[in-house]
């Protein structure tokens, strides 16, 4: 039998602080960084999104959609931004939180320029350390889309562990269904995640 696990209240578990890295800093997402995403996106960057982009490439269609994804229940969303220029190159969510079964998931969008570089393991390490060790998380799970390679990869890499595939788990605003792959970390196993994304951080950076 598993051994009960302790949590931060509720109401801590839908805050957005802002966490401070080496390399990005997260903020609670809001139309402010508009701007930023419509210019650095591309055609990519939203194809293969879960709940789809905005609705045009202007930043006042990517202020609607954020505001669209503020007002999703059980989600909390952060901007990514370089810690160095402000420069907004993504965001990550806790696309959805348990609280009651103590987990939360993790989404990430990030903008071309941003990719293969310090920015992706930085923000993950960031929201996966606030939700073990600030949280009380005993889980935190990734559903990919099983066209994803890159997003595939990135899961590999970060060392989580491939449970399975929802099999046309979610109708995409295109109306395909598409199969989501899913990955996670329990609390036991953080530790080596977190030394690994550390590494991979000072390798990269």
């Amino acid at each position: 039998m598993s051994p009960a696990l302790p949590a931060a209240p509720e109401a801590e578990w839908f805050q957005t602080p802002t966490l401070r890295g080496q390399h990005v800093v997260l903020e609670g997402l809001n139309e402010s960084h508009a701007a930023d995403l419509c210019a650095g996106a591309d055609g990519e960057t939203v194809r293969l999104l879960a709940r789809g982009g905005p609705s045009a490439a202007t930043p006042e269609a990517w202020a609607g959609y954020i505001g669209q994804l503020n007002a999703l229940p059980e989600r909390i969303n952060f901007a990514v931004r370089l810690a160095g220029s402000g420069v907004t190159v993504g965001r990550i969510s806790y696309s959805e939180i348990r609280w009651a079964d103590r987990w939360a998931e993790i989404g990430t969008m990030l903008l071309p320029a941003a990719q293969g570089t310090t920015v992706n393991p930085e923000a993950k390490l960031l929201l996966m350390a606030r939700a073990f060790e600030v949280l009380g998380a005993g889980r935190v799970h990734f559903k990919v889309d099983a066209r994803n390679a890159r997003s595939l990869r990135a899961m590999h890499k970060l060392g989580a562990v491939q449970e399975g595939t929802l099999r046309q788990y979610q109708v995409m605003p295109d109306g395909y269904a598409r199969d989501s792959v899913v990955f996670s970390v329990l609390r036991g196993e953080w530790p080596a995640v977190r030394a690994g994304l550390e590494a991979r951080i000072a390798g990269l950076g």
